[in-house]
């Protein structure tokens, strides 16, 4: 018998949670200055809760041959990676809306 989410009340196999997890979430991506004039790209806003920042920052670490870390909350990509972030992230499930540029 499928296992029934208490939430929604429908089974977990749709997996309909994570897709309404992830509309919910308003993200932020940027770039900064730091240290010797380097450009670090920086993904804020995803809930800490439902989505695995680690595995997150280890999946686009591999895509764009880069260094990156979670620092507060929010990923850290060495390099200037904003629009290729907001594909990638978009191709994840998140829908393109709810992801802001700056």
């Amino acid at each position: 018998m499928a296992e029934i989410d208490p939430i929604t009340g429908l089974p977990k196999e749709l997996g309909v949670w994570d897709a309404i997890t992830k509309e919910s979430q308003e993200i932020s991506v940027y770039t900064i200055k730091k240290k010797f004039g380097k450009e670090h790209t920086v993904v804020e806003g995803m809930d800490k809760k439902d989505v695995d920042m680690k595995e997150m920052v280890k999946k686009l670490k591999a895509k764009f041959a880069c260094g990156g870390t979670v620092k507060g909350g929010k990923i850290e990509l060495q390099g200037n990676h904003k629009f290729k972030v907001k594909q990638i992230l978009i191709d994840m499930g998140f829908p393109e809306a709810s992801i802001n540029m700056k």
